[in-house]
């Protein structure tokens, strides 16, 4: 079983928390038994989280080496140069390391998206962007680390798509199954 979930912001990845006071978790979504994540998507990070009971589902779909793209639509503060798009494209030094290479692009206008609960706090006199960004890595808090390390703080953070599954119309917090195929 495959299951796409679009995971509202302030939403852990996780059936349980026992921390004071506890937070939102997965457990209130009405999500199938015996599913759990596979990958993870911060708390603060909204959008596509795939679900399985498949172990090796779960793997092909997470494991680095068989480097799934993983898509996200990232509105930065900040007004992007195309030498810091460029250096997203080429991979930037994390204090962990370098990245891989990212498919990096500016969009044209903000994408049509549900509004966030809290909304971003916006500044009145710095800019905002929206960028498309792909990677293949899946380092802890990889993409605002990467955007930070070329100067465009992330505001808000949305994965559109792991690999060929998107949202494809999802609304926050609710979810649909997905048809495995040979691969997935």
């Amino acid at each position: 079983m495959l299951i796409a979930f679009n995971k509202p912001y302030g939403v852990l990845c996780q059936f349980t928390d026992r921390s004071a006071p506890p937070r939102r978790t997965l457990a209130e979504f009405g999500l199938p038994a015996d599913v759990y994540p596979a990958g993870r998507l911060d708390f603060d990070s909204e959008g596509l989280l795939l679900l399985t009971d498949d172990g090796a589902l779960a793997h092909r779909l997470t494991d680095p080496r068989h480097k799934r793209s993983k898509t996200y639509w990232v509105q930065v503060e900040g007004a992007p140069q195309p030498e810091q798009l460029r250096a997203l494209r080429d991979g930037v030094t994390l204090n962990d390391g370098p990245t891989a290479p990212a498919q990096a692009r500016l969009l044209d206008a903000a994408p049509s998206l549900w509004p966030r609960d809290p909304p971003v706090r916006m500044r009145k006199t710095v800019p905002d962007a929206w960028l498309e960004l792909a990677i293949s890595e899946g380092r802890n808090r990889q993409v605002r680390r990467m955007t930070a390390a070329v100067g465009l703080p992330t505001l808000r953070l949305v994965r559109v798509a792991v690999a060929d599954h998107g949202l494809d119309g999802l609304r926050p917090g609710t979810w649909r199954s997905i048809d495995i195929r040979p691969g997935a």
